[in-house]
């Protein structure tokens, strides 16, 4: 029995035998044909629910492929703080935010941009006791790669001017030696360890309305990343995600990574990337290479503008880099490895050609990959396809970090994102938002993937606009790109029979539109299994 009927559309398919149709059928969760209208509505019965959807394109439903998920689920409540005009704007909000809590209860936020900001400086210590008193706080730097944390909080982290920097971290300090409150990589997880824990009830509830708001985006799946400070969420995560599933409670199809940390227990189970099923599948182990670009710990070849000493710096040490990578790679688990800086995507490559050429035929069934990949030297391009990576990259951070990459890298800025360059030469793009870091929207990814412009039009004629896409090609980065990287192209990042039936109905056409039109795209209708979860009035 078909279940359900939507006709009268403008379907992108994806499917070469059939790239466009007029109708879609849909039975217990798949997709069973696609066409024209009259021979689709021939196969309803007196039970078929028919949508029209008035001659709207439809798409298959996006995939985010770099977000942190339950990282975002557990933020719920915090102060957001992106848009934020100036420090003295930050703190305002901060004061408000802290205002409203209850006595003792930490206030915590994230979104903070310096770039934007007049003062173009880190917050201080001082700073956030002036509006937070004595209740603990710390609020973290968009990219989440630096925080600033207040008095009370450092002194129930135990740091304080005699505190060495803890491996791959550092504790900013002043003239005197006393911390000026700014944390950095590692460092932060100084302070976020005596933060106290979210119940797994209250991160379940929180999860169902972030999948909510992902939904509306036209967001049916997520390939959930891990942060860098804290090796015990990749396993909260993925239980929480299985306990839903098995309750049919799971609002998204996740493919969840684990921490490096875990390897030895993950090959010690005979765990294999890719285990799991439609709905929630362990994909990754993850790796951090270097830092980020807006703390000035993006690993690179050549220092920093203005900077003749900081050339950043490496997370992981190569050589446990190294080790790591090549025993996952031995025993079939995939790697996802963070990497910013033009040193860090090199030294990743080298150890990945290593690894691939001289590994045994106990490979992983799905392809590794290096998310960010953000400033990468033209020699170093074609290596990605050559040794079958998958290029996880967040067009979004490529428009936001205009003004500090110009600052920052100068001129090697034309090395940034080179989205052009990696698509021809054959590299699959899987395209995400790393949200909390940047907005999920991935109809603004879009744009700033095809304009390589912020929304609001700059720079004139885009940022190094050799580099810029179509939409058809920012598409299949949200779609089919994801469910390559994942070794699920066979049945999602298409509408196909046999696929999952996953699609969204837009507002718009997208492939015909003024490019500068398409943040303003909103979705009327998300379809994910099958079932509506979104619907616009």
């Amino acid at each position: 029995m078909i279940d359900l009927i939507l006709h009268d559309a403008r379907i992108y398919t994806q499917w070469p035998q059939h790239p466009w149709a007029q109708a879609i059928a849909i039975q217990r969760g798949r997709i069973i044909a696609v066409g024209d209208d009259a021979d689709i509505e021939a196969l309803a019965t007196s039970n078929t629910r028919f949508i029209d959807a008035r001659g709207r394109l439809v798409l298959p439903g996006f995939t985010d492929s770099h977000i942190h998920l339950f990282d975002l689920a557990r933020r719920q409540g915090q102060l957001a703080l992106y848009h934020t005009r100036s420090l003295a704007h930050a703190l305002g909000q901060l004061r408000i935010h802290a205002m409203g809590l209850p006595p003792g209860a930490w206030a915590l936020g994230y979104g903070w941009n310096e770039s934007q900001w007049p003062e173009r400086r880190f917050p201080t210590r001082l700073e956030l006791d002036a509006v937070t008193g004595d209740r603990p706080a710390m609020i973290w730097r968009t990219d989440l790669h630096a925080a600033v944390a207040n008095s009370e909080a450092l002194r129930r982290a135990g740091i304080g001017p005699n505190t060495p920097d803890p491996p791959s971290g550092v504790i900013d300090r002043d003239a005197t030696g006393q911390p000026t409150g700014v944390l950095r990589e590692l460092a932060i997880n100084l302070v976020r360890e005596v933060i106290p824990a979210m119940d797994e009830a209250a991160i379940a509830a929180n999860l169902r309305a972030v999948a909510a708001d992902l939904h509306s985006l036209g967001l049916v799946a997520v390939h959930d990343q891990r942060m860098k400070d804290n090796a015990k969420e990749g396993p909260e995560a993925l239980r929480l995600y299985q306990r839903l599933s098995a309750r049919s409670e799971l609002p998204l199809r996740i493919s969840c990574n684990l921490e490096a940390a875990h390897l030895d227990m993950i090959i010690e189970l005979g765990l294999q990337s890719g285990f799991g099923d439609e709905w929630v599948r362990f994909g990754h182990v993850k790796l951090f290479a270097d830092g980020s670009l807006g703390a000035r710990t993006a690993w690179m070849l050549e220092p920093y503008e203005n900077d003749p000493h900081n050339t950043g710096m490496p997370l992981t040490p190569p050589a446990e880099m190294a080790r790591i990578i090549q025993r996952a790679h031995r025993h079939g688990v995939a790697i996802s490895i963070h990497a910013i800086g033009d040193r860090a995507n090199r030294t990743v490559l080298d150890i990945f050609e290593e690894a691939i050429t001289t590994g045994s035929d106990a490979l992983p069934l799905i392809p590794h990959r290096i998310e960010h990949l953000q400033a990468i030297q033209p020699d170093d391009q074609p290596r990605l396809a050559k040794l079958g990576l998958t290029a996880s990259m967040q067009p979004l951070h490529c428009t936001d970090d205009i003004p500090n990459t110009d600052l920052l890298w100068g001129q090697r800025g034309r090395n940034a994102y080179p989205f052009r360059n990696l698509l021809d030469a054959g590299v699959t793009l899987a395209f995400g938002s790393d949200a909390p870091v940047a907005d999920p929207n991935p109809w603004w990814g879009i744009h700033a993937a095809v304009t390589r412009q912020q929304r609001k039009g700059y720079p004139a004629g885009g940022w190094h606009p050799e580099q810029h896409l179509s939409v058809e090609e920012a598409v299949r980065a949200y779609t089919l790109g994801p469910a390559r990287a994942i070794g699920q192209d066979h049945q999602q990042g298409r509408l196909a029979p046999g696929y999952l039936a996953d699609l969204i109905l837009l507002d718009r056409d997208i492939f015909i539109i003024p490019p500068s039109a398409l943040p303003e795209t909103r979705v009327l209708l998300t379809i994910l299994d099958g079932k509506i979860v979104h619907q616009r009035a």
